[in-house]
């Protein structure tokens, strides 16, 4: 058959390494007869560990009754008493935030929502290049210049010693809410909110920052309510639920029990009729009626994000707390065309790592890839070096040159390879260095690039060997073409939201005939394909370069579209391979 690979396109593709996962066969038929789900759908879920009917009632149906106690977690007391003597004594609070779209959901959430409840309240974002992550000391002096009593930090601070004693010897009053992994030693703050803290009884630990925020209003209201302080039940905190799903969403925490029923209540929300900043996001990024979880991560947040990347996140706060629609259409055009020009920017520095890869000889005989240049914006070499760990399955780092011959960087990692641990033994060539298991950042000593670069390979050729350097694909259950229906596909759909922890399940179809392979757009793939007598269509993003044999084995997802006023299934792949390739890897 004659392959897209053949029209021009020469693109190397990785290898993956296929994994299907494993279920009792009793344990999926009892409990797709007790649900009345399909035993496809049973399946996906039994492997997912929720084996019992009550446990999928629950997981399908998540209300937010079921929220646990905000209370449970430690400092959050200490923390609801200060803002109760805050607002009575008409106090100015001031939110810290970050620059990201997790800090910057967060700190719109206790601006507006504290504000809801009777407090004078501000805010600070730092600026990424000036000000770097976290709490700032000449911020928090401003802040404290500015008459203001109280601080209350939102997504960090968590690893801000010095930075709290600060604010103890010029007076500053600090409350801190974090998600991030705490030191052995805390800040000396009135309280720190953080649901890692060893001592905090609060059961879920995968909290976003904009979580954790929101369960600091949760309680606050709750002690404002009991001491009368509202003539009826206070504000309603649900019209801050679309503000946890975006930040929530976008921190790539799992979507599973607190962050599964707060994301769901929040894209209802952001469907139903949000607030006008991101009605006026939608309307720019072309999304009408309900939202999804992946709308969320590669449509809204990307334009969030943008402006903190490039230069302030200011506007992306100003934009969701607005309530102006001409404000907010204008704040919304601005966000766009940042990410417009981030994304040229990306595009460029993500071609000029690739020439210096092939520049250097390929990566045949490495396990890491460190580049550097001055050209390169800071503010987005992450979001390259991510781009770069899906096309080479290498743990990552990107690191913009400074004048001095230094440089700060982000880096990105693989599965098995712990990023955080292999910069410890890199510590003599950084000025400083963070992060954790999956991503990370760097300042590079001046003119430690090279000796950098070797050290860092040196820690991949003694953590990582051939078989680590494989990405593995896992896929969630094998069906036959009977299996694919919209019957199905509206099953799967209650499984959302989607996300990490809670992935879009991959479906293995095996043996299907190509009967029509095209290309189409930038390098995608368009197959039609047949067998036990149905037909479906399936598309490859990226995937054009690929040779495609006239027998394959398929992991995709299923999704339902409309043509011409008719439903159709459509298979969206993930990978392919010859059907005789499969069955010799089992």
């Amino acid at each position: 058959m004659k392959s897209p690979a053949s029209r021009g396109i020469s693109v190397s593709t990785m290898h993956k390494q296929w994994i299907l996962k494993q279920t009792d066969p009793a344990t999926v038929a009892a409990l797709s007869a007790a649900t009345g789900l399909s035993a496809v759908t049973a399946s996906i879920l039994s492997s997912r560990g929720l084996t019992e009917p009550e446990q999928v009632a629950s997981f399908l149906s998540p209300t937010l009754a079921a929220m646990l106690d905000p209370f449970l977690m430690a400092g959050m007391e200490q923390a609801v008493v200060r803002l109760v003597a805050a607002r009575a004594a008409k106090e100015t609070v001031c939110i810290y935030g970050d620059y990201d779209v997790d800090g910057i959901s967060a700190t719109a959430l206790l601006v507006s929502g504290l504000r809801a409840m009777g407090l004078n309240v501000t805010y600070h974002i730092p600026n990424r290049m000036e000000d770097g992550y976290g709490l700032n000391g000449d911020a928090l002096r401003l802040i404290k210049e500015r008459g203001i009593e109280l601080a209350i930090s939102v997504d960090c601070g968590v690893t801000a010693i010095e930075e709290a004693i600060l604010c103890r010897s010029i007076g500053l009053d600090l409350i801190i809410t974090d998600h991030h992994q705490p030191l052995d030693q805390l800040p000396d703050a009135i309280a720190v909110i953080n649901p890692h803290r060893r001592d905090c009884s609060y059961p879920f630990k995968g909290l976003a920052g904009v979580g954790v925020a929101f369960n600091l209003l949760v309680a606050l209201r709750s002690r404002l309510r009991d001491q009368g302080a509202f003539g009826d039940n206070g504000p309603d905190l649900r019209q801050w639920l679309d503000l946890v799903a975006l930040g929530t969403i976008a921190d790539l925490v799992p979507l599973v029990e607190q962050n599964r029923l707060l994301t769901s209540a929040g894209l209802q929300r952001m469907g139903d009729g949000c607030r006008i900043g991101l009605a006026a996001l939608k309307q720019v990024a072309g999304i009408k009626g309900e939202v999804s979880s992946g709308q969320v991560g590669f449509q809204l947040a990307p334009r969030l994000n943008a402006v903190g990347r490039l230069e302030s996140a200011v506007p992306g706060v100003e934009l969701l707390l607005t309530e102006d629609p001409q404000q907010a259409a204008a704040l919304s055009a601005e966000l766009d065309g940042a990410n417009l020009e981030r994304r040229q920017v990306e595009r460029r520095i993500f071609d000029e790592a690739i020439a210096q890869i092939e520049a250097q000889g390929g990566l045949q005989d490495r396990n890491s890839i460190v580049l550097s240049s001055p050209d390169w914006h800071q503010g987005v070499v992450g979001i390259v070096a991510s781009r770069l760990v899906e096309r080479y399955y290498r743990p990552t780092l990107l690191v913009a040159e400074r004048d001095d011959a230094s440089g700060k960087g982000s880096g990105r990692s693989i599965s098995g390879f712990h990023l955080l641990e292999a910069l410890h033994e890199c510590a003599d060539f950084l000025q400083r260095y963070g992060g954790h298991r999956a991503a990370a950042g760097v300042t590079v000593e001046p003119g430690q690039m090279a000796a950098f670069a070797d050290a860092f390979e040196q820690a991949a050729l003694t953590r990582l060997g051939d078989q680590e350097l494989i990405p593995e694909l896992v896929l969630d259950v094998e069906v036959a073409p009977r299996d694919l229906t919209s019957a199905l596909v509206a099953e799967l759909q209650r499984l959302g939201p989607f996300g990490m922890g809670n992935t879009t399940p991959v479906l293995l179809l095996r043996q299907m005939q190509v009967l029509d392979c095209r290309c189409f757009g930038e390098g995608h793939l368009n197959l039609r394909l047949q067998r036990d007598g149905l037909q479906f269509k399936a598309l490859g993003w990226g995937m054009a370069e690929r040779t495609v044999p006239a027998l394959v084995d398929l992991a995709c997802t299923v999704k339902l579209e409309t043509w011409n006023g008719r439903e159709q299934l459509r298979l969206e792949l993930k990978d392919f391979r010859t059907s005789e390739d499969y069955h010799a890897a089992q």
